[in-house]
């Protein structure tokens, strides 16, 4: 039987607060989620001027990554690559600025970003995350 780790709500928080700075420091107007392996929600918020629609595809986002144990980035690439298919598959959303949070080799949880340019929400994502201590 294996173990792994799970975030508790003072690592889902502090994932939250690095990443909502990130954006506050930048002036971008995002809604960040974060959801546990299976894509269930743990903590979400949207930043004032956020758009409704970023709510819903922040959190897409997360599960995308958790469920797919990789970057949404990824489907996006394959996406544009011509693999076409990737747009119809359950629970997928296609964009990047969804990122796995990894520790000890598997995927525990991801985050989700959505309001700005994609990479910029990546970049909210993984500064997040950067903040979470798994030593």
């Amino acid at each position: 039987m294996k173990s792994k780790a799970v975030l508790t709500q003072t690592e889902t928080s502090q994932i939250l607060a690095a990443a909502r700075q990130e954006a506050l420091a930048n002036a971008w107007a995002v809604s960040i989620a974060i959801v546990d392996d299976g894509g269930h929600l743990l903590a979400f918020e949207r930043l004032d001027g956020a758009s409704p629609i970023s709510s819903y595809i922040s959190m897409e986002k997360a599960r995308t990554s958790a469920l797919g144990r990789r970057e949404s980035k990824g489907y996006e690439e394959m996406v544009n690559g011509g693999r076409t298919a990737f747009l119809s598959a359950p629970l997928l959303t296609s964009l990047e600025g969804g990122v796995p949070v990894i520790v000890d080799g598997q995927v525990i949880a991801a985050v989700g970003v959505s309001g700005v340019r994609s990479d910029q929400d990546a970049q909210v994502a993984k500064v997040g995350i950067a903040a979470l201590n798994t030593d």
